[in-house]
C-alpha cells in the first residue's frame, strides 16, 4: 500500500471516531439529559488539555519563540468571539443563555418557543472549531506518512487516542446546545470528515501546506480556549441547585478529559 493511500485510510478511520457519541444513544433521552453535564465537563477538560498540552506547545515548536504564537491564539479567541456574536445576532429571538437542559429545544426567557429544535449559537461555534481541529489532524497524519509508514502509524494511534474521548465530549456539547442526538451525531461525523480535507491538502501540495498548518494550530487552540472558557464552564456553574456530589462529578470528568489528552505525552 502506498503512503498516500495509507494516510487517507488512517484519516478516514480517525474520522469514524466522531461516531463514538453513538455509544450514548443507547442511554435514551431521559438518561442522556441526566448525564449531559458530565459529557460537557469532559469536553471542557479535553479542550483545555488539547489546547494547552498539545496545540500551543506544537505551535511554539513550529513557529519558534516570540509573540507570534500568542498573537495567533488571541486571534483565534477573538475570531470565534466575533463568530459567536454574529450567530447570536442571526439567532431568532436570541437568548441562548436561557438554554435549559438537553431536550433538543432552546428555551427563551419570554416564554416563546419555536416549532422544532433550534440549536444555540455556541453549538455551531463548537462545530466550526471541531472542523478546524480535524483539518489539522488530517494534515498532521498525512505529513507523518510522507515521512514513513511507521511514523504515520504511530501518529495515527496518538491522534486516535485523544480523538475518541474528545468526539464524545463534542457530541455532548451539540446535544446540550439543542441538537437532537441523532442529528448531533451526523453533524459531528461531517465535521470529522474535515480530516480528509487536511490530508488531501498535504498530499496534493506537499510541503507547501506546512505554513498553513503552523498558523492553524494556535488559532484552533484559541477557539478551544474560547469555547471552554466562555460557553461551557459558565454553563457548568450556572445551576446553583446542583448538589455537591454532581459538582464533584463534573470536576472528576474535567480532570479525566485533561488526563486523556495528556496520555499522548507519555506515548511521545
Amino acid at each position: 500500500m502506498t503512503a498516500p493511500a495509507a494516510a487517507l485510510l488512517s484519516v478516514l478511520a480517525i474520522s469514524l471516531a466522531s461516531l463514538a457519541g453513538a455509544l450514548t444513544l443507547s442511554l435514551g433521552r431521559a438518561r442522556l439529559e441526566r448525564v449531559i453535564f458530565l459529557l460537557v465537563a469532559f469536553a471542557v477538560g479535553a479542550m483545555l488539555g488539547g489546547a494547552l498540552l498539545h496545540l500551543i506547545p506544537e505551535s511554539y515548536e513550529a513557529l519558534g519563540g516570540g509573540p507570534r504564537t500568542g498573537l495567533l491564539v488571541l486571534a483565534g479567541v477573538l475570531a470565534f468571539f466575533v463568530l459567536e456574536k454574529f450567530l447570536h445576532w442571526r439567532h431568532q429571538h436570541g437568548a441562548p443563555e436561557a438554554l435549559e437542559g438537553a431536550s433538543g429545544h432552546v428555551h427563551h426567557p419570554h416564554g416563546h418557543a419555536h416549532h422544532g429544535p433550534e440549536a444555540a449559537p455556541f453549538a455551531l461555534v463548537n462545530l466550526v472549531g471541531s472542523v478546524a481541529h480535524n483539518v489539522i489532524d488530517g494534515a498532521i497524519v498525512a505529513a507523518a506518512y510522507l515521512v514513513s509508514i511507521q511514523t504515520g502509524v504511530v501518529t495515527t494511534l496518538a491522534v486516535m487516542l485523544h480523538e475518541i474521548p474528545q468526539e464524545i465530549g463534542n457530541f455532548g456539547v451539540l446535544v446540550y446546545g439543542g441538537y437532537p442526538p441523532r442529528k448531533a451525531l451526523l453533524y459531528n461525523f461531517v465535521a470529522g470528515l474535515g480530516g480528509l480535507v487536511g490530508a488531501g491538502l498535504v498530499l496534493a501540495l506537499g510541503a507547501g501546506v506546512d505554513g498553513l498548518e503552523s498558523w492553524l494550530l494556535p488559532i484552533t487552540a484559541g477557539a478551544f480556549l474560547y469555547i471552554a472558557g466562555s460557553d461551557l464552564i459558565p454553563e457548568l456553574n450556572r445551576r446553583h441547585s446542583y448538589p455537591a456530589t454532581k459538582a464533584v462529578g463534573q470536576l472528576v470528568m474535567m480532570l479525566l478529559g485533561i488526563a486523556v489528552m495528556a496520555l499522548p505525552l507519555l506515548w511521545e
